[in-house]
């Protein structure tokens, strides 16, 4: 009987500044961020998950011309590698009063367009949605029903496949109502994002929970965070999950070693092959999830 595929996504950067003092080299320009991705693609991983960051300081970025330029660089290669971009950036809120209400100047929120636009205008397979609003410690990241009701819409009509990310699990609730409502096609895809310190741990009774909440014919992967990252590879595994792992959830190979997308991927194939399944290449992977673009824009 053969083995089960497993997909192996990889979180090349991130979007956080908290990394930059502790890893020295974390991806920030655009060549360095498409770099690290192709060496993953080479290690295991079917999927891309992409951030990008400002070249020159590596603080979080959403400009338009620096995923224009990460996309290219991994579309004019040999992989055929799976794109996914992120859409859960310039969705923060802060407040610096509430009387009166004064919006903060760390605030980045903008349109629901404004979010997915590179993702509309570059059409990777897949792009990420936030199903949630949850606090981020002293930020709040907006998630309206309108808004992902929009953001939904435009993807879709862009041929672009939501990756639906969920931190608890009320947030598949609200993916199954964007689901009933028509505007997620099927096979809807799922993803875990746990110990992320702004939502549900990364242990065992959550995952099952998450898993057995879901829509029937869904499929669904996760990660975790921290030392979390590689418990959660083998976890996910085994309630029949797929996985992801990289920089932006875990800057460390082990204790006190600081780690490559390249080698996290190699972690959890490893960890995917001892316990019996198998690797997807990015074709394997494009079947499981019903990707038909073949990584180039129609």
């Amino acid at each position: 009987m053969p083995s089960r595929k497993i997909i192996v996504t990889c979180a090349v950067t991130g979007g956080s500044s908290a990394v930059l003092a502790k890893h020295p080299n974390i991806p920030k320009t655009p060549t360095q961020i498409a770099e690290a991705a192709l060496e993953a693609a080479k290690a295991g991983a079917a999927i891309v998950h992409i951030h990008v960051r400002e070249p020159e300081t590596g603080a979080p970025s959403n400009r338009f011309e620096l995923y224009e330029q990460v996309v290219k660089k991994l579309r004019d290669s040999a992989t055929d590698v799976i794109i996914n971009l992120t859409c859960g950036m310039d969705g923060s809120l802060t407040l610096d009063s509430f009387e009166p209400v004064t919006i903060g100047k760390a605030t980045t929120l903008k349109s629901p367009m404004g979010r997915c636009i590179h993702a509309i205008k570059l059409r990777p397979e897949l792009a990420t949605l936030d199903c949630c609003t949850y606090s981020a410690g002293e930020s709040v990241y907006v998630g309206r029903m309108s808004d992902l009701r929009e953001m939904a819409t435009l993807m879709r009509e862009a041929g672009v496949k939501p990756e639906l990310e969920c931190f608890e699990l009320g947030h598949i609730e609200i993916a199954k109502k964007l689901i009933s409502e028509g505007k997620i096609d099927g096979p809807a895809l799922f993803q875990f994002c746990l110990s992320t310190g702004y939502g549900a741990p990364a242990v065992p009774i959550v995952m099952q929970a998450m898993r057995d909440i879901l829509p029937s014919a869904a499929i669904w992967a996760g990660f975790g965070c921290g030392a979390d990252e590689m418990p959660a590879v083998a976890q996910l595994v085994a309630l029949g999950g797929h996985v992801r792992v990289g920089l932006e959830d875990n800057i460390y190979l082990r204790r006190g070693v600081l780690a490559s997308n390249a080698g996290l991927v190699e972690n959890a194939v490893g960890i995917i092959e001892r316990m019996g399944a198998s690797v997807a290449t990015p074709a394997e992977a494009r079947k499981i999830l019903g990707l038909v673009k073949g990584g180039r824009p129609h």
